[in-house]
């Protein structure tokens, strides 16, 4: 049976993490960030945190609230006919409605929790994309309030708290792997 999961989380709480290593066990990732970033490319703009936020409430302007799961929705159809699939990235409550009726109790959501101030430390010190606190405390509010980011993640199957080590990390994540495939060869 085929898994289609969707990590969820606040940004620096370890959704690409747990993408990547989900790709590393034989899943498609796809990237819904990567909208925002081929957009930001296409216009010819330097990829900092200012143009993401402008070009993500751009796309949402012009398809919705549920831009990124409207534009991938073909792409994640096709990826979930042949492999295993995870979504890096869905942010929206309408993203989740638009993959929820798509995919119905197929889809499953895994939310990436860890301590905020946990959470800042790491977004400073990462290599890729780093936010002062400052940065990382106006992206919080503009996800919550703007973007509507708080539905999929109170509605997640699943949820694992990433304070600790990779290898905890990754530990739990095995654990939930186990028991969505419990459950699908229960039905």
């Amino acid at each position: 049976m085929k898994k289609l999961i969707a990590i969820v989380g606040m940004s620096g709480s370890g959704k690409s993490i747990a993408s990547d290593y989900l790709e590393s066990l034989g899943f498609n990732k796809i990237y819904f960030g990567g909208v925002v970033l081929e957009q930001i490319k296409e216009r010819g703009l330097e990829i900092t945190p200012e143009n993401e936020k402008k070009v993500r409430e751009d796309l949402r302007r012009e398809y919705g609230m549920a831009a990124m799961a409207t534009i991938l929705l073909p792409k994640i159809k096709e990826s979930y006919k042949k492999q295993d699939t995870v979504l890096d990235g869905l942010y929206s409550w309408d993203e989740y409605l638009i993959l929820k009726e798509a995919f119905k109790e197929d889809l499953k959501l895994i939310c990436i929790t860890v301590d905020k101030d946990i959470r800042y430390e790491r977004v400073e010190k990462r290599t890729i994309r780093p936010l002062n606190r400052h940065e990382i405390e106006t992206r919080d509010k503009v996800e919550i309030e703007n973007l509507a980011k708080g539905g999929p993640i109170a509605i997640a199957d699943y949820y694992l708290l990433n304070n600790g080590s990779e290898k905890d990390y990754k530990t739990q994540l095995n654990k939930i792997l186990e028991t969505i495939d419990k459950t699908k060869g229960e039905k």
